[in-house]
C-alpha cells in the first residue's frame, strides 16, 4: 500500500493546474522575527547549540570637580566600577518539516519547498513569542485593549531606563479594540489616525512600531492570561540561530520523487523582562 503522507497528483490535485501561479496561503503571515530587526538574532557557529548572551548591570559614572592628590603628593585615580555579570543561555531547537513529492503529476518542487519554509518560519515565530511570557506583566484596568494601556506600558519600560526603540505585538483578537480606541475623536484629524485607517497596519504608538501577530494567545504562548499586546525594546528578547532556513531537495528512488526538506537550528530567550511589558487581561 502506498504511503498516505506522500505527494503525488493522487491527493493534491490543487497543485497541479496547466499555468501555475505562486501558492499563497493567507492564514500564514510573515515571520516577523526572522529578519532580526524586532528582536535581534544571534549568529551560532557550527559544533555549538547554545548562544551565551551578556546582561550587563548598569554602573553609576563618577563626576570629577577637583583633584585630589595622594598620600605621596601624587594625583590620585578616582574608583573604578565593575558592572555586574550575567548571563542567559539561549538553546538552538531544530524545527523541521519534510514530505516526499512523488514524480506523478505536475507539482512544482519550489511550490513544495516554500510551503515547508512558510511552518518553519511559523514555529520560529511561536517560539520567540512563548518568551514574551516572561516580560514584566500589566493588567487591563477595564474593557480591553486601548492607547492608555500602552501608555501605562510604555511609562513602565522607560521609568526602569530602557530609552532605545521599543516595539509592540498586538494580538489579532485585541487588534479591533485598539483600532476603534484609534479612530476616536481624540485622534481626529491626526495623521496617525490617516496613516493606521489609509494602510491597515499601525504605524507608531508613543513611539513604538506597532505589529499584529496571530500567535500572541493562550495556546500558542502556553498561558491562561490572555494576552493582548507585547511591547519591548530590542534588548527584551533575543533568538539565536545557526545559519539561516534550508531547505533541500533530494532524489529518493524508492518513492519515485523527492524528498523535501526545509529546517532551521533557532532558539529564542527572554533576557531582561525589565525591559519589556506584556500586557494581559487575567479576568
Amino acid at each position: 500500500m502506498a504511503n498516505s503522507a506522500y505527494a503525488s497528483g493522487f491527493n493534491l490535485d490543487a497543485m497541479m493546474v496547466p499555468v501555475r501561479a505562486a501558492t499563497v496561503y493567507a492564514a500564514q503571515e510573515t515571520s516577523l522575527y526572522l529578519p532580526g530587526q524586532i528582536v535581534p538574532i544571534v549568529q551560532v557557529p557550527a559544533g555549538s547549540a547554545t548562544a551565551q548572551v551578556p546582561l550587563m548591570g548598569s554602573v553609576t559614572a563618577t563626576v570629577i570637580s577637583t583633584e585630589d592628590v595622594g598620600g605621596s603628593g601624587n594625583p590620585q585615580d578616582f574608583d573604578t566600577v565593575l558592572p555586574s555579570d550575567t548571563k542567559r543561555t539561549i538553546t538552538l531547537n531544530l524545527h523541521a518539516a519534510r514530505t516526499v513529492l512523488r514524480d506523478l503529476g505536475g507539482i512544482d518542487t519550489a511550490d513544495m519547498g516554500r510551503i515547508l519554509g512558510n511552518a518553519i518560519a511559523t514555529s520560529f515565530d511561536k517560539a520567540v513569542t512563548t518568551e514574551f511570557k516572561n516580560l514584566t506583566t500589566q493588567e487591563i484596568t477595564a474593557g480591553n485593549l486601548d492607547t492608555d494601556e500602552i501608555f501605562a506600558a510604555v511609562a513602565t519600560i522607560r521609568g526602569n531606563g530602557e530609552g532605545g526603540q521599543l516595539y509592540g505585538i498586538v494580538s489579532t483578537d485585541a487588534y479591533a479594540n485598539l483600532m476603534s480606541a484609534i479612530g476616536s475623536n481624540a485622534f481626529a484629524g491626526g495623521e496617525f489616525q490617516n496613516t493606521a485607517m489609509r494602510q491597515g497596519f499601525f504605524g507608531n504608538i508613543a513611539g513604538v512600531q506597532m505589529y499584529v501577530s496571530s500567535y500572541l494567545n493562550n495556546t500558542d504562548m502556553g498561558v491562561s492570561n490572555n494576552p493582548k499586546c507585547a511591547i519591548f525594546s530590542a534588548d527584551a528578547v533575543k533568538a539565536a540561530m545557526q545559519g539561516g532556513v534550508n531547505i533541500e531537495v533530494a532524489r529518493r528512488p524508492e518513492a519515485v520523487g523527492f524528498d523535501i526538506v526545509a529546517s532551521a537550528a533557532a532558539g529564542a530567550e527572554a533576557i531582561d523582562g525589565s525591559r519589556g511589558v506584556l500586557i494581559i487581561d487575567a479576568a
